[in-house]
């Protein structure tokens, strides 16, 4: 996996093969930034990255310069990751949480500029996922939620859906 752009721009991190993760391809990554930069202002942006996994969106988010971002995934070994990768590459406005995606909602109470949702394709509750970030009001006035997933799932009929976007087997919901 590598940085596409920002202040880590080129730097390269693997993680260890035993991870359960589908990571986000580099080719999915960089069109979907090549969206969000029309969209955002990332030296504005206070983020948040669900099922971070290996970590590559939350430090792609660092890298652009957010102000914060915050990582949350239930697995020790991912957050671990995430972790050594983050004091690898000198991050400090990169909070990790280990903690299971919908507990962490239902506790959530701070506004984000930017939400990120990478979950299993198979996650039982996908289709909850946007549900529970506008009733918590966690996306900030004129944030955008992003949410990864397979062809078979369907956000359309959610009425803050905005577009979708397919790259490959690789699929981008966007909601305002």
């Amino acid at each position: 996996m590598r940085v596409i752009s920002g202040t880590l721009r080129g730097r390269r991190f693997n993680p260890p093969v035993n991870l359960p993760v589908r990571p986000t391809t580099d080719i999915a990554k960089e069109s979907l930034f090549n969206i969000l930069n029309n969209h955002i202002d990332f030296e504005e942006v206070n983020a948040l990255d669900l099922f971070a996994g290996t970590g590559n969106i939350s430090i792609e988010l660092v890298s652009r310069g957010c102000i914060s971002v915050t990582a949350v995934d239930i697995n020790f070994k991912c957050t671990d990751f995430i972790k050594k990768t983050a004091a690898a590459f000198n991050i400090s406005n990169l909070q990790i949480i280990k903690s299971n995606v919908f507990s962490f909602l239902k506790f959530a109470s701070k506004p984000y500029q930017l939400i990120f949702a990478d979950p299993p394709y198979d996650l039982e509750g996908i289709l909850k996922i946007p549900e529970m970030i506008f009733e918590r009001n966690l996306l900030a006035e004129n944030g955008m939620l992003v949410i990864e997933h397979s062809r078979d799932t369907n956000f359309e009929e959610h009425p803050r859906f905005v577009e979708k976007r397919n790259y490959g087997k690789v699929n981008f919901s966007m909601f305002r």
